[in-house]
């Protein structure tokens, strides 16, 4: 399907290493079989987005955005001015796993929208059909956003987690950045108001956040996350989940879990040294891994996000047009920001 006229050209963002970035004149590609053409209209930062800053990438970043489909190529169905946003992975669709509904563990990825192909940061992006998910037309780019690493990637680990502890009565999560806020508002929704969540980081404003959304927030750096559970009155966490991505605060989430418990590490980053028969024998413990999430999620994840829209959109803290990247830049890579700094989404 043709789409409206579009540019030929576009000015596209590149991070060219150390926090530099410039601005290069590229072809619009024009899309083949099974693609699709966005106009962007918002991409949010995320904290894996922080090496390509510091080291540079080849490719345009980006990889949480939201825009109109401007133009279809052969063999598609979505027409032309559909809104809607892009799952990070390219995957296959048929493999074994793409065939469960794991696209997120796909054993014949094509890509990584961001990573290795041109993101979300650019003006336009190509991305397959089969990873564009339409959304309603009454909601915000930015808003539309949080479906992706704040509510798809949370809900997941939430999901893997209740697999082998459903009787939650207690959540530790480590870290307050996006995906830990992403990971409290979901067990907020999912699990009940009156469930002790616990959230730790060292950054005042990022704990500030997390009581907004509902949680009790601890600073790492004065309470252990044991300490502060035995203050609410529980001897120890049902469910504990790691955004941090740092060795100490895994390390200190695990001694925090009760008996049962389970430890889903979700954030990349360091390692985790354990002891097998004290740590995980003995109380029966399991730590998990947890990778994105399955492309089947978006639409159980949409239609929460239309009921609890102004809750979960607490979580968007600063909007910045895209000629001010180098602004939004500094204020999550660096969080210098005179308010809290949660999610920081790009808009164009």
């Amino acid at each position: 399907m043709a789409g409206a006229a579009h540019p030929t050209t576009m000015v596209a963002p590149r991070f060219t290493g150390g926090g530099g970035i410039e601005r290069i004149e590229v072809a619009v590609p024009e899309p083949g079989p099974g693609e699709l053409l966005l106009r962007v209209r918002a991409n949010a930062l995320c904290g894996s987005d922080r090496r390509r800053y510091l080291e540079g990438s080849p490719v345009t970043p980006g990889h949480e955005a939201a825009g109109v489909v401007v133009a279809a190529g052969p063999e598609t169905s979505t027409p032309v001015g559909t809104p809607g946003v892009v799952y990070l992975m390219v995957f296959c669709g048929e493999c074994r796993a793409c065939r469960l509904g794991a696209t997120n563990q796909c054993l014949d990825r094509r890509g990584d929208l961001g990573f290795n192909r041109d993101g979300g940061l650019g003006p336009y992006e190509l991305v397959p059909e089969r990873v564009f998910f339409p959304i309603d037309r009454d909601l915000s780019f930015s808003d539309a956003t949080l479906l992706l690493d704040v509510m798809g990637t949370s809900r997941h680990a939430i999901a893997r987690a209740m697999r082998l502890r459903p009787d939650v009565e207690s959540v530790l999560i480590a870290g307050a950045g996006p995906v830990g806020l992403g990971l409290l508002a979901m067990a907020r929704l999912l699990l009940g108001d009156g469930l002790p969540i616990v959230v730790t980081d060292i950054d005042g404003g990022r704990l500030e956040l997390a009581a907004r959304l509902g949680g009790t927030g601890v600073d790492a750096a004065a309470e252990s996350p044991s300490d502060a559970l035995r203050r609410l009155g529980v001897a120890g966490a049902d469910l504990a989940f790691d955004a941090s991505g740092r060795a100490e605060a895994r390390r200190a989430a695990l001694d925090a879990l009760g008996s049962r418990g389970v430890l889903v590490c979700v954030g990349h980053g360091e390692g985790l040294a354990l002891d097998v028969s004290a740590d995980l024998i003995r109380l029966e413990r399991a730590v998990l891994g947890s990778e994105y999430f399955p492309f089947g999620l978006l639409a159980e994840n949409l239609a929460l996000l239309r009921r609890r829209r102004e809750y979960l959109g607490q979580i968007v803290t600063h909007r910045f047009p895209v000629a001010e990247l180098e602004r939004a830049c500094e204020t999550f890579f660096g969080g210098r920001s005179d308010t809290p700094v949660g999610k920081v989404v790009v808009e164009q």
